[in-house]
């Protein structure tokens, strides 16, 4: 039997661990809010950029500018967006699992899948695995603004305009709320056309001052958009599954501590009942 002692230290050692996750729950929810307001005023802008470029890439002479060139796809990248740290659940284990099962899916469709990688939990997950990664950006989660976001988007139109890929989707988790995230893959290069609406006649854009002028500075600028609401949306993802997880830790930590003590206080008063049982015999043998 477990004695008091080791009891003792085993539910104070419990309840520093308790501490420690409540504090980190509370410290998840104060960065939630602040990542919940930049994905709300992020989103709309992403999405109206994304339905124009559809829109003019259908309407668009291809070779106006190199983003636009359609490729027969035979090297495709995955720009996975997973965290830094852990401790939030199965935030990145779904990502993990949705690039295996893309891989898996696609091995005989594309000639060569290649990753890059955000976040050191994912790059140490898939060098093990020994996938073929191409580039990794590493502590950017900590400080995610619009420069980290331009970084990472010329090095992706970098790679598509030099014909080192053919493709490039992005794989991130889509929040929904601090309990629900959702994996998305999302294709970032080329640039998907709108359907052709038949009901209406085909709409000829007139640039000014080029078409050419206009596309170089407005087609990387939506890439750079595109990953920085991924960023948002993991961010934000991240920082519910870290309040959701730490919260269940802190509850589970209760439930411990509930049992132990019940088993503290049946080993003490054991301890009680038998040392009065040993007075009272010695009493009786004195007699």
């Amino acid at each position: 039997m477990i004695s008091l002692k080791a009891l003792r230290r085993r539910i104070g050692s419990i309840k520093s661990t308790q501490q420690i996750t409540r504090a980190m729950k509370m410290v998840a929810a104060a960065r939630l809010r602040r990542a919940q307001e930049r994905i709300i005023e992020a989103r709309p802008y992403a999405d109206k950029m994304r339905e124009v470029l559809q829109s003019l890439s259908l309407r668009t002479d291809p070779t106006a500018h190199p983003l636009l060139v359609r490729r027969e796809m035979q090297r495709v990248e995955l720009l996975a967006i997973t965290t830094d740290r852990g401790l939030c659940g199965s935030f990145n284990q779904n990502v993990f699992r949705s690039v295996e099962r893309f891989i898996q899916e696609n091995r005989t469709r594309y000639a060569e899948i290649s990753l890059t990688m955000m976040g050191r939990k994912g790059l140490d997950y898939f060098r093990r695995r020994q996938v073929p990664i191409t580039r990794d950006y590493v502590g950017r989660f900590p400080e995610t603004d619009y420069q980290a976001a331009a970084a990472i988007g010329k090095d992706v139109v970098e790679a598509y305009t030099s014909e080192a890929v053919d493709g490039v989707f992005l794989v991130y988790n889509e929040f929904r709320s601090p309990l629900v995230q959702r994996v998305v893959i999302k294709d970032l290069l080329p640039i998907e056309p709108l359907e052709a609406e038949s009901d209406y006649p085909a709409v000829e854009y007139i640039y000014e001052p080029s078409a050419e002028a206009i596309l170089s500075e407005l087609l990387p600028r939506y890439v750079e958009i595109q990953i920085y609401r991924a960023l948002l949306e993991s961010l934000a993802g991240e920082h519910g599954a870290r309040m959701t997880a730490m919260g269940a830790a802190t509850e589970n930590a209760q439930d411990m501590i509930e049992k132990l003590t019940l088993v503290y206080n049946k080993a003490r008063q054991s301890a009680i009942t038998t040392e009065m049982l040993e007075i009272v015999g010695g009493a009786e043998a004195l007699r």
